[in-house]
């Protein structure tokens, strides 16, 4: 996998689980809970002595893993971790030495970085995505707003101190690429062998991550004038009447549509910081975009899209928020 197709991997999964594994003979049980829960890919940290086994196992009994290596400090554990089969090398702070053999062998790396002057050394070592740590302690995501006016084409990994509780706040950052974070594989679930919890937090970690929040329902009429009734009726219950060319807004909860349109009975729309990643996200559970509805924004990123499935009779629709 080029840098390139693994980067846009990780911005489409938007989780990397960063895993301190004791014990090399769970490390496949483990990357199966973890595939089983939607997240097939891990950075095994070198914190253990069972690191270079556990990719080493992980690679070979599942090959639809894509695993790393973490906490590589110099060139010959890099090129220990690629040997065992690590796809991509990340490290706590920047080692040009490092950043260098990963540059001539063709590996990404995804250094760790949290000041200005160690990104502007990450630039000239040709790096475009580096790791954001400690994040929480670093600034967290009002250092990552700040750091994107100096560098706005910069994608950041971010890892330490991100949880349930404050991921959205980092899914929802632009110079965000993808999160890491430890805490739907912690050692203790990998430790007493609790996979089916792991594959439950992957799985909620996914859901949390795509921040999806109901924003309006859209009801579908014959005309304008049927659109016009349907609409008066909504003001009875305090909500004001906004028309517009092909559909009349009450507040911002309700569209009832002037015509016909997607879904047998209207839709729902849900907004979402990353229409790209929630399509993955969505297509891995069946749905499919309806190319024709789709717009782009001046930047080139999907700003809205609908579905061609319909749930109750209801047309699926994201935009950009």
């Amino acid at each position: 996998m080029t840098k390139t197709e693994l980067f846009k991997f990780f911005h489409d999964l938007a989780i990397v689980p960063v895993v301190k594994i004791d014990d090399a003979a769970k490390a496949v049980p483990l990357a199966k809970a973890m595939i089983k829960g939607g997240i097939n890919t891990a950075e095994i940290t070198f914190r253990t002595d069972a690191a270079e086994e556990a990719i080493r196992r992980i690679s070979e009994a599942c090959p639809e893993m894509v695993v790393g290596a973490g906490t590589v400090i110099n060139p010959s554990l890099a090129e220990k971790a690629v040997k065992a089969g690590a796809q991509f090398i990340v490290s706590a702070g920047l080692n040009p030495e490092t950043v260098r053999w990963c540059n001539e062998h063709d590996v990404p790396c995804c250094p760790g970085v949290c000041t200005p002057s160690e990104i502007e050394m990450g630039l000239s070592l040709g790096l475009d995505t580096l790791k954001f740590f400690p994040a929480e302690t670093s600034g967290g995501v009002k250092m990552l707003k700040d750091l994107g006016g100096p560098f706005p084409k910069l994608k950041f990994m971010t890892t330490g101190g991100i949880n349930p509780a404050n991921v959205q706040d980092y899914a929802r950052t632009p110079n965000v690429m993808a999160i890491g974070g430890s805490w739907m594989v912690k050692a203790d679930l990998i430790e007493n062998e609790k996979w089916d919890e792991i594959t439950r937090l992957c799985e909620e970690a996914l859901r949390l991550v795509q921040c999806m929040e109901l924003v309006h329902v859209g009801i579908n009429t014959a005309d304008a004038a049927e659109a016009k009734k349907v609409a008066d009726t909504f003001t009875a219950f305090g909500m004001t009447l906004n028309d517009g060319n092909s559909s009349i807004f009450m507040d911002k909860s309700i569209e009832v549509m002037k015509s016909p349109f997607y879904g047998a009975k209207g839709h729902l729309a849900f907004k979402c910081p990353d229409l790209e990643r929630t399509v993955s996200y969505l297509g891995k559970k069946g749905f499919t975009v309806k190319e024709e509805s789709v717009k782009y924004d001046a930047k080139g990123k999907m700003k809205v899209c609908y579905f061609n499935e319909e749930v109750g009779g209801f047309a699926i629709h994201l935009v950009k928020g």
